[in-house]
């Protein structure tokens, strides 16, 4: 593996996720973790939603986005960041950077929502259409910061990321110690890996099992064979699992640290927002509730258990809740 990788990798760790706890409580709120009790009936176990959902930008990663601005050198501040996204890794890091000063560029691809583009632009990002998709909208980013000095800020690789994303796992254990399954969905797998860095620190014994995209399965396809693998361009609704292939530092993390991954339809992805709107009155995007449709898909599996199924993110278009409902 290339040494740059190898020392990301390195600072992926519990010591890390300690010090970013001390910041990102500074400036983020614990998010809920709430127990419904129809929905735990509904399944069997004692299932408790942990809702990333109702942060700042709607979605768990702004919590890594507020440990990166918090720990980036003087030279990042002057000459600004630059990021590649299709949605909440952009929302997260330009309302993270506006609350620094700090000049934020989003690469997104032609044709990418509306909504989303508009909401970046509130937090007063400088948004930049370029490519076909999210590989093309990337392969920007990296002339940008080569040409114009600016810090691609890489969502998948960057440690600080990952464990400012990591403190979700400390509020889970710190609420729900003795938990013995949590449900998280993976695209790239940052959110997963963070995850698995807490479990191994805390408790290894805690199953740890992901949730994909059937048509998109980049992760589950890699740990099966045992090598990091890239999939063949696909459709799926969830945008947040759009991944072709796992980011190589989640991807060394979760390798052997993962007990399972759960393959989704497009119509179960789909039922999980009605899921998210029925059980708990929230407003979940589709990969946001993939973990609570995963939960409906593996009921017989978590009989009797302590579940936490974390709703990842909420920001979902009018237009998409109206043909789902």
């Amino acid at each position: 593996m290339d040494k740059h990788y190898q020392d990301a990798i390195s600072k992926v760790n519990m010591l890390e996720v300690f010090k970013a706890r001390r910041i990102v409580e500074r400036v983020l709120e614990k998010t809920h973790l709430t127990s419904y009790r129809r929905l735990s009936e509904e399944l069997g176990a004692e299932v408790y939603v942990k809702h990333e959902n109702h942060l700042p930008t709607n979605s768990f990663k702004v919590r890594g986005a507020v440990n990166f601005m918090a720990n980036v050198p003087p030279e990042v501040v002057r000459n600004g960041v630059v990021v590649a996204t299709k949605g909440n890794h952009g929302l997260a890091v330009a309302w993270a950077a506006q609350e620094k000063g700090i000049f934020c560029n989003v690469v997104v691809p032609e044709g990418n929502n509306p909504e989303l583009n508009a909401n970046i632009l509130a937090y007063g990002a400088q948004l930049i259409e370029q490519g076909s998709d999210f590989y093309e909208a990337q392969d920007y980013c990296e002339e940008l910061a080569e040409n114009a000095g600016y810090y691609y800020l890489r969502q998948g690789n960057e440690p600080l990321l990952i464990s400012g994303i990591a403190t979700m796992g400390l509020e889970i254990f710190e609420e729900l110690p003795d938990v013995d399954v949590i449900l998280m969905p993976i695209g790239g797998g940052t959110g997963c890996a963070a995850l698995a860095t807490v479990i191994q620190g805390i408790n290894p014994q805690v199953e740890l099992i992901g949730v994909q995209a059937a048509n998109m399965p980049s992760f589950y396809e890699s740990w099966r064979q045992g090598k990091k693998v890239v999939v063949p361009a696909a459709e799926t609704v969830a945008d947040g699992l759009a991944a072709r292939s796992a980011f190589e530092v989640p991807w060394a993390v979760l390798k052997d640290r993962i007990r399972d991954v759960v393959l989704l339809t497009e119509e179960e992805l789909l039922e999980g927002v009605r899921l998210a709107l029925r059980y708990t009155q929230n407003l979940a995007e589709v990969a946001g509730a993939a973990s609570l449709a995963a939960a409906f898909k593996i009921r017989e599996r978590l009989r009797g258990k302590k579940v936490v199924s974390v709703m990842t993110g909420g920001n979902i278009t009018v237009e998409r809740l109206r043909n789902i409902l």
